[in-house]
């Protein structure tokens, strides 16, 4: 892909969303009093349980909703005095397939390009469809491919203005692997370009891998916005499983401050424990794990392997909703 220019300073927040609120006319409260910025090139993912507000939050943001109260700027446009501008910035890729059926792949994607008065480029618009595995699509009409093909051209859509931003929002829904694995390798390519990545998804370990930073909203309200690695360290829980040489029936009493799980069969101990983040913690944590070691040697209990696992962003999530239903 080609780099799109950045526009004001490159090390700032590309959106601000300011007190956004949105109230329907049911009465139902989709969103309340969110604020947050989006950093210029970084890959943003926006996590919550079904219904909790984030498409409402996407479709307000790319002007498709208004808002109740409170504001959003895109590139220092506002999102609704100055929408033109803010909205040509903007690329959504929806989770809906919602493309003309009768029309070629090659002129749905060229007309994208031009609702947002951006002269025809056909070197661009090829250039998006063999990054996206669709070149020999080109002049096939869109009603007769396939789920993943749509999906793609949906993609294409969005990207056929070079936005500065880019929103999917359940991109990988009813797609198969290769197209997702294509999907991941093209958004590392766009972030590296400069463009700015917001995405929602139910596949929490592409989050994992894929994302910078880390927003969960449910009910309509923000509950944080990290940096991943952050967040892992700071919700995240550790677990050190020792294999034992020969079974225990029980855990000895000297064992019982660690609060360790035995195993079916005893042969397994389980020690589970906080992730930290300062130095100070983490030696504390290290010294933990070598009283526990040297306790299993005073009590005489051999063990043959350890190993640990570290919990998932998907556990911190379930963990963080769960706390706030």
């Amino acid at each position: 892909m080609p780099t799109t220019p950045l526009s004001r300073d490159a090390s700032g927040a590309i959106i601000t969303v300011s007190g956004l609120s949105k109230t329907y006319a049911t009465g139902h409260a989709a969103l309340k009093d969110v604020s947050f910025d989006i950093r210029r090139g970084e890959i943003f993912a926006l996590l919550g349980p079904n219904g909790a507000g984030k498409t409402t939050l996407i479709s307000i943001v790319c002007g498709l909703v208004n808002a109740t109260s409170g504001e959003v700027r895109v590139d220092g446009h506002h999102i609704v005095d100055d929408y033109r501008a803010a909205r040509a910035t903007i690329g959504l890729v929806p989770q809906e397939l919602t493309t003309d059926s009768f029309e070629t792949v090659w002129a749905t994607v060229s007309f994208s390009r031009g609702l947002f008065g951006k002269k025809a480029n056909p070197a661009f618009v090829e250039q998006v469809l063999k990054s996206l595995s669709l070149w020999d699509k080109k002049d096939a009409k869109i009603m007769t491919l396939s789920g993943g093909m749509k999906r793609r051209v949906m993609i294409a859509k969005a990207l056929a203005h070079e936005p500065q931003v880019l929103f999917l929002d359940e991109p990988s829904a009813g797609v198969d692997v290769e197209l997702r694995r294509d999907m991941w390798r093209l958004v590392r390519e766009l972030r590296q370009s400069g463009v700015t990545i917001i995405l929602t998804t139910h596949y929490l370990e592409e989050a994992e891998e894929m994302a910078d930073r880390i927003g969960v909203i449910t009910k309509g309200e923000l509950m944080l916005v990290e940096e991943k690695a952050t967040l892992m360290r700071r919700l995240g829980r550790k677990e050190l499983t020792v294999e034992l040489v020969a079974p225990l029936a029980r855990v000895p009493e000297a064992l019982a401050p660690f609060e360790l799980r035995l195993s079916p069969g005893g042969t397994h101990l389980t020690y589970t424990y906080e992730t930290r983040t300062s130095g100070a913690e983490a030696e504390g944590e290290t010294r933990s794990i070598a009283d526990l070691l040297a306790l299993l040697s005073a009590e005489g209990i051999a063990f043959k392997d350890l190993h640990t696992e570290q919990s998932s962003l998907e556990e911190i999530f379930v963990s963080l909703v769960r706390r706030a239903s």
